[in-house]
């Protein structure tokens, strides 16, 4: 029975010289935490000695916590725990326990902060107090003559919010694109004033609500649930054809894409040929004509549109016509350029105000070259006038695009510019309905 019991004594002896190397090496990092009187250097020396304790040491403490506290030994040790000083809260702190760890820590901390401290340096100390004092806490190492010096040097200025500043830098600098788009305060100003000699025009039939039915069918293409993919027009004369996700940019707040527009453009010039002694004599250029046109490798080509306009291909000649439709794609912005080959005038209607002469520049030069080589004219645009009649103007982000397709209708049929903002959502599904019937009214 002794000899059975040596080895195990001889054991817990080794065991017992470790532990007591492990707590004086553990000594002097528990003093550097309990003395430190910077916070973040305690939280640091806590981590090292929760991370750095051997296994070993564990599992025996481990063993010994699930022993009854019957035995000797236990209460031995739970009597040599009691007693302990500072020194052994940093062995209970090691212990990987999770209910035991937040207890200990916390009597640590309380036990670290009551220690003398050091005198620090005057900075710190000046802007400890300063912060403490933004806090509504006092410290005991400066006064108010060093919260109110440090005050002193650092005066605390209202200034202008940040984002007028940037207003007026942007302002101060010439930007294209801000010019083409336009800015908030644009879409704050109110749409110039439209004539007021309606009474002399019919716009009835400009108006005329959609019916039970028709309404029920937009509604049902533009929120219906269905596959997205799926084509549900198609125009076979100029190949277009109309999925449902396309479809979807006449909802509400939607922004038109090439697709709608360009097949409301072939039904506009249908309706005109279908009933010319109504509408004018017009032509309609697509969305990628004036981008062909304009940004050709080296700038303006006019051979890269040169076949667009062929005899063969229309059956007339642009100068028969007597108004021309361009679209202008600015970015994230639709516009419309009119060539008015009757009273040789250009109009540029963007619907948020602006204006872009290069854009006139561009067509002027166009329409010369291509007299030139189709109609064997010579003429001389630079007495052409730029035309600046009123016009309406959008009051949102999206609606630019249904803007410029009723500048195209109102224009084709003669007639003045007499809606607003408010008829854009039912322009929207009325545009819906003639594509699906693929017929312009």
């Amino acid at each position: 029975m002794c000899s059975a019991a040596a080895p195990h004594h001889r054991k817990r002896r080794r065991g017992g010289s470790h532990d007591s190397d492990y707590s004086s090496a553990r000594r002097p990092i528990s003093i550097i935490i309990g003395l430190s009187n910077f916070p973040a250097v305690r939280s640091f020396g806590i981590r090292v000695a929760l991370s750095n304790a051997p296994y070993h040491c564990r599992k025996r403490r481990l063993d010994d916590a699930c022993r009854p506290a019957s035995t000797p030994t236990a209460r031995r040790r739970i009597r040599r725990r009691r007693g302990s000083s500072t020194s052994s809260i940093t062995s209970i702190i090691s212990l990987h326990l999770p209910f035991i760890r937040p207890l200990s820590l916390r009597y640590f901390l309380a036990t670290g902060a009551s220690a003398p401290r050091r005198r620090r340096k005057s900075a710190a100390a000046d802007m400890g107090n300063y912060i403490s004092r933004l806090f509504g806490k006092s410290s005991s190492d400066g006064g108010d003559a060093d919260i109110a010096a440090l005050e002193a040097s650092v005066p605390l200025e209202k200034r202008a919010p940040y984002y007028n500043e940037v207003f007026a830098r942007m302002n101060s600098r010439h930007d294209g694109r801000l010019e083409s788009i336009a800015t908030d305060r644009k879409l704050e100003r109110l749409w110039k004033a439209v004539p007021a000699d309606r009474s002399k025009e019919d716009l009835s039939e400009l108006f005329t609500p959609l019916t039970n039915e028709e309404e029920s069918e937009v509604n049902s293409i533009l929120y219906g649930h269905s596959h997205s993919k799926k084509i549900i027009v198609m125009h076979v004369p100029s190949n277009i054809e109309i999925t449902k996700e396309k479809f979807w940019c006449l909802r509400t707040r939607g922004w038109l894409n090439d697709e709608v527009i360009n097949l409301y453009l072939e039904l506009l010039k249908e309706r005109a040929e279908r009933e010319p002694q109504r509408f004018l004599k017009c032509h309609f250029f697509n969305t990628f004509f004036y981008k062909k046109l304009a940004c050709g490798k080296i700038g303006y080509d006019y051979q890269s549109v040169r076949r667009w306009t062929t005899l063969n291909k229309l059956g007339y000649g642009l100068v028969e016509c007597e108004k021309i439709f361009v679209p202008i794609h600015r970015d994230i912005h639709w516009c419309l350029t009119i060539i008015n080959m009757k009273d040789r005038t250009f109009q540029y209607l963007d619907p948020l105000g602006g204006m872009d002469h290069a854009v006139l520049r561009i067509l002027a030069r166009y329409i010369m070259d291509e007299l030139k080589d189709k109609s064997n004219l010579q003429i001389d645009t630079s007495s052409w006038l730029e035309m600046s009649d009123s016009f309406p103007l959008q009051q949102n982000g999206w609606d630019c695009g249904m803007f410029m397709l009723k500048f195209i209708d109102f224009h084709s049929r003669g007639l003045g510019l007499y809606f607003s903002q408010e008829h854009m959502q039912y322009f929207r599904k009325r545009t819906a309905k003639e594509i699906l019937r693929l017929r312009a009214d």
